[in-house]
């Protein structure tokens, strides 16, 4: 499983667009190969920030599968014009414990 991560900062007073535009483009992204699951935290001190949380299977279901399918291009035409800036998207895997 790989978390993917991104801090997203929407632009001032499209927080309320944003979240209904966030909540169909949610459409897209559980359709995918390979998606597990997804979280969008609202940041409490910080208005317009917000922390998107997604499950992959695998890296490749997010970087090619995802992101170089049709799908993303609807997701970008929904999504990516609230931001500002435009977010980082980093990777995460879990640290096994004995």
């Amino acid at each position: 499983m790989v978390l993917e991560a991104a801090m997203l900062y929407v632009k001032e007073g499209m927080e309320e667009q944003y979240e209904e535009a966030f909540r169909e483009a949610s459409k897209i992204i559980s359709s995918m190969k390979g998606y597990m699951s997804h979280e969008l935290q609202r940041c409490m001190e910080t208005k317009g920030k917000y922390l998107l949380l997604v499950q992959w299977e695998t890296l490749e279901d997010h970087t090619i599968g995802f992101r170089q399918s049709n799908e993303y291009q609807d997701w970008k035409k929904q999504l990516h014009h609230f931001y500002d800036p435009f977010p980082t998207v980093e990777h995460f895997e879990m640290v096994k414990f004995l």
